[in-house]
């Protein structure tokens, strides 16, 4: 199994916009993805516009079908506008 923890900050007064966009993918993922385990977007309790996305994986494969998605695709331009810089993203590989 792999494991996907994403970091995301919001513009300033972006952060609805941004949770609606992230929501619409995260239900897209869910329905589409068979090869995903876990999507969900979570709030930071002392810095309410970064979130996190804890994202599990069945292997590799599931992995790069969810990147090559084209819900995926299609919702970059969208979260790119509402986001502040890049995404700050970190792969692990499951342990017990």
């Amino acid at each position: 199994m792999i494991a996907v923890v994403a970091i995301l900050r919001a513009k300033p007064g972006m952060t609805d916009e941004f949770e609606r966009l992230f929501t619409d993918l995260a239900a897209q993922v869910r329905a589409n993805e068979g090869g995903n385990i876990t999507y969900q977007l979570c709030r930071s309790r002392t810095e309410p516009a970064t979130y996190k996305v804890l994202e599990l994986y069945r292997d590799e494969a599931a992995l790069e079908a969810h990147r090559a998605s084209d819900h995926f695709r299609a919702a970059g331009p969208g979260l790119g506008r509402v986001l502040e810089g890049r995404p700050e993203i970190e792969l692990l590989d499951a342990v017990g």
